[in-house]
């Protein structure tokens, strides 16, 4: 019989010497954030195409720095809470300003409060879309409970 907690302790800590050992690294290949981050080579490259990464090149690889990597992390964090890539790169963009960052975070705020409150948005119809569903499904089911009863 196998130990499922012993080796769910095992494999967290291969993730935390795997992440230990990348924030050591200075530089990436594509494969290596690929795997770190669970993005295809392809959506690497679709972000640089886009102009935002831009590794340096040996030859035909690509290597990527601690700043790419970081790039990477802010993208699909922006895409995952629902920022058009445009957005992300006006954002990423600001790193670049030298007033201590103070501009890019004041954007950020905006940005962020505005995606909040489109978010919630988003969820005040769902929450009314999912509470219609269920009314709805109670109907039926009280429909199909009457006619089974007047079955029997």
């Amino acid at each position: 019989m196998v130990d499922n907690a012993a080796a769910t302790d095992r494999s967290e800590t291969e993730a935390q010497a795997e992440s230990a050992e990348q924030d050591r690294k200075t530089v990436f290949t594509i494969g290596d954030l690929s795997r770190e981050f669970g993005v295809t080579l392809r959506a690497i490259r679709f972000y640089e195409d886009k102009g935002l990464l831009n590794p340096r090149r040996q030859g035909m690889t690509r290597l990527y720095s601690r700043r790419d990597r970081a790039r990477l992390k802010l993208i699909l964090l922006g895409k995952r809470v629902g920022f058009s890539l445009v957005e992300i790169g006006e954002m990423l963009d600001l790193y670049d300003l030298k007033d201590g960052q103070t501009t890019q975070m004041k954007v950020a705020l905006t940005k962020f409060d505005e995606q909040i409150g489109y978010l919630e948005a988003q969820r005040a119809e769902i929450d009314q879309a999912l509470g219609d569903l269920k009314r709805a499904r109670d109907v039926v089911q009280g429909i199909l409970k009457e006619r089974e009863r007047n079955e029997r």
